[in-house]
């Protein structure tokens, strides 16, 4: 089944604008930007990745087969003179930023690369943009994490302070300044009279959903103990987190990107993109709902280690998106759990896996266009 026009505006999103569109999505291979690229491959985009190569074995970029419907390129989003070579040569309309290293914990251990990839990797970016007359539309995809944490507090407005206490979280904040000092030095309508580029930034939750195998990830920890028939071991079980599936702050992103076409300047500036309000739940309701839909005597145990800091709460305000995007999330968490099991049973059961990972987005078009 298909989506109509009228009934895919429900979702904030307008599909005949997609179609035929050059963009080029960084981070293509990644969890998040493997979803993003099946999305818009469904488009009917002309969609050009650039990326490093897959972090993990498994990955959802190889067993969904995400690179059959579009141009991979591989590249380090931290190779300047690559990564302009490529836009100069793709000529791409839209830019959709995902290139990251996105791991916190990883960030302690490696925190050149965590700032070189997501401070100076931005930077990169916006200097070949300025070389490229064809960029109309920038979406650089940050994290809820930009913002200084002083929990516990009731929800992160955009205009709040960036700021972040672990080396991934400041980097964040760094990439929304960055963002946010060249659209206003090279990007402002003003001071290109005669082609102005729209830069706007994402940041959403924790985001959930099948084909995330990434270390030191909640659901990802998670499935590959109970496939092992071991206990999770969990670091912070009462760390309260704003989950969403993946589709649901992917729709926001593209939603932002169809406004900064036809309204420019008026929507670039930064935007949150979280779950509702009952969705914002501790780590421990997560595993034991997972362990339940699982069953085969999954199950759970504190890890008593030393770990670095992760902030306790972190929540976000999206009543400026629900009100000037027309997005609101429409994928409540009990059912983003019951699709993230079926994804990886699927999986163990030797299912077509982008059948399947289609088959959710559609799915899930046709919930959000109720």
């Amino acid at each position: 089944m298909d989506l109509g026009e009228s009934a895919l505006e429900n979702l904030g999103m307008n599909r005949p604008f997609w179609n035929g569109k050059k963009v080029l999505l960084t981070g293509h291979t990644g969890f998040k930007g493997s979803w993003l690229s099946l999305w818009l491959q469904k488009m009917g985009v002309d969609l050009v990745g650039y990326a490093l190569p897959p972090s993990t074995t498994l990955s959802l970029f190889k067993v969904a087969r995400i690179s059959d419907g579009m141009t991979s390129i591989l590249g380090d989003i931290r190779d300047f003179d690559h990564l302009k070579r490529v836009i100069l040569k793709e000529q791409p309309e839209i830019i959709i930023h995902m290139a990251a290293q996105s791991l916190v914990r990883r960030s302690y251990t490696h925190p050149v690369e965590t700032y070189a990839t997501n401070v100076m990797g931005t930077v990169n970016l916006f200097e070949a943009v300025r070389h490229a007359e064809s960029v109309r539309i920038v979406v650089n995809v940050t994290s809820d994490k930009c913002y200084e944490n002083n929990a516990p507090h009731p929800g992160y407005r955009e205009e709040e302070p960036m700021g972040g206490k672990d080396p991934y979280s400041s980097s964040k904040g760094c990439a929304e300044l960055v963002t946010s000092a060249y659209r206003q030095s090279f990007f402002a309508d003003k001071g290109h009279p005669h082609r102005g580029v729209a830069v706007a930034t994402a940041r959403a939750g924790n985001v959930v959903g099948g084909g995330d195998w990434a270390e030191d990830r909640l659901v990802p920890d998670i499935v590959r103990a109970f496939m092992e028939e071991r206990p999770v071991l969990i670091r912070n079980p009462h760390a309260i987190r704003p989950w969403q599936h993946v589709l649901e702050p992917l729709r926001g992103y593209l939603s932002l990107a169809e406004r900064l076409w036809t309204q420019g300047s008026a929507f670039a500036e930064g935007w949150n993109f979280g779950p509702a309000e009952d969705d914002a739940k501790p780590v421990s309701w997560i595993v034991e709902r997972l362990a339940d839909l699982w069953g085969e005597r999954a199950r759970w145990e504190l890890d008593s280690a030393q770990h670095p800091y992760e902030a306790g709460v972190l929540k976000l305000d999206c009543s400026k998106a629900k009100s000037l995007l027309s997005w609101y999330p429409v994928l409540g968490l009990p059912v983003a759990l019951e699709w993230i099991i079926e994804w990886y049973r699927g999986y163990l059961n030797h299912l077509d896996m982008r059948l399947l990972t289609e088959e959710q987005i559609a799915r899930y078009e046709r919930l959000a266009a109720k």
